[in-house]
């Protein structure tokens, strides 16, 4: 199939943001990351698993009627580095950017290590410094546990 076949599947949004170069696969946890599940009313088209010059395999989602806000953006950069987030106005891209992590993400990530002071009752909340870009790796601020696989599993 062509790829102008392919992208006439997907019907253009007239505002609200399409997120591109999503890491085939992870498209769902954008989702999740959005606060977005199956009983949402917001229009929404989700592509997976489809062919990618710069990434093999990729996913792209297309949110109408909204912007993301930078704490969305910065966990999206989480799990899917290569991304790029297109915001859409009269169905025009009127701002187009790459994610991009900050040094510190805080109260964003969980510990992996259930022993770590900020996975108790203390008043702390988690602190990760970011060891890579891409792939990601994260580093606990107080207990030193590197987190790399599995980050959506941990996001708070």
């Amino acid at each position: 199939m062509a790829v102008t076949e392919v992208e006439l599947r997907v019907k253009p949004i007239e505002s609200g943001t399409v997120i591109d170069h999503i890491a085939g696969g992870q498209a769902l946890n954008v989702l999740k990351i959005l606060g977005i599940s199956g009983t949402t009313e917001a229009t929404l088209s989700v592509v997976m698993n489809v062919e990618s010059k710069k990434l093999g395999r990729k996913d792209i989602v297309k949110v109408e009627n909204r912007e993301l806000k930078e704490e969305e953006v910065n966990k999206i950069a989480l799990i899917a580095p290569a991304a790029t987030i297109n915001i859409i106005r009269d169905f025009k891209v009127v701002e187009k950017r790459n994610v991009d992590l900050p040094d510190e993400i805080v109260g964003v990530v969980k510990c992996q290590n259930p022993s770590c002071i900020s996975n108790t009752t203390e008043p702390i909340r988690p602190r990760m410094i970011v060891k890579g870009k891409n792939p990601v790796l994260l580093r606990c601020t107080y207990c030193e546990q590197p987190l790399a696989d599995r980050i959506a599993d941990y996001l708070i």
